[in-house]
């Protein structure tokens, strides 16, 4: 099973762009460093939460480009349960490989349930007991999200439910529509 590495490597001497593949081990096992130094960094659960979803707001504004580029077919979504369709059956499997249920919406199909069945950034991974019930690890994800969405004009509230890695029965993630952002210029531009 294999990742597509989105860091892009010049041919040598060819002018071109080739996209190289990272196996899925040692995906997840970067990640794990990454989540550990940044434990040793900031030694506050909490305040690696933050970092992880600030680290995957800043990925998602990205990742977006390059999914609507390789899904020609995908139309503007025109409402939430669209936009769930869109991430759960095009865009989890476009980058992490896997396919994740939509459930749980509420009655006015403004907040849905994303539930990971498997997991590849908490492959091999045990908490330490001093954070296993504040350390969200993988919260990159909900970053990732709440960053793409933004990106197609939905600001959305997303955070983890449960998580098996802190012995929940599954591993849930929670989208909540907050409203449609306007399309805007940056200042000065007209």
């Amino acid at each position: 099973n294999e990742y597509k590495s989105y860091l892009s490597m010049s041919g040598r001497g060819r002018g071109t762009v080739e996209t190289k593949k990272v196996s899925s081990e040692l995906f997840t096992l970067t990640y794990g460093c990454m989540v550990s130094q940044l434990l040793k960094d900031f030694e506050n659960p909490d305040e690696v939460n933050k970092q992880l979803e600030k680290m995957g707001y800043n990925i998602g504004i990205r990742l977006i480009e390059d999914f609507l580029a390789n899904n020609p077919t995908v139309k503007r979504c025109s409402n939430l349960e669209e936009a769930a369709e869109v991430i759960s059956k095009r865009g989890f499997v476009m980058f992490l490989g896997i396919m994740p249920e939509v459930r749980n919406w509420n009655q006015s199909k403004d907040e849905f349930s994303l539930i990971l069945n498997d997991n590849p950034l908490a492959e091999f991974v045990e908490l330490p007991s001093h954070c296993a019930d504040s350390l969200w690890y993988s919260n990159i994800i909900c970053g990732v999200i709440r960053g793409a969405m933004e990106m197609i004009q939905m600001k959305v509230d997303v955070h983890f439910v449960q998580d098996v890695l802190r012995g929940g029965e599954t591993t849930e993630i929670r989208v909540k529509f907050i409203k449609i952002l306007e399309d805007s210029l940056p200042a000065g531009e007209d």
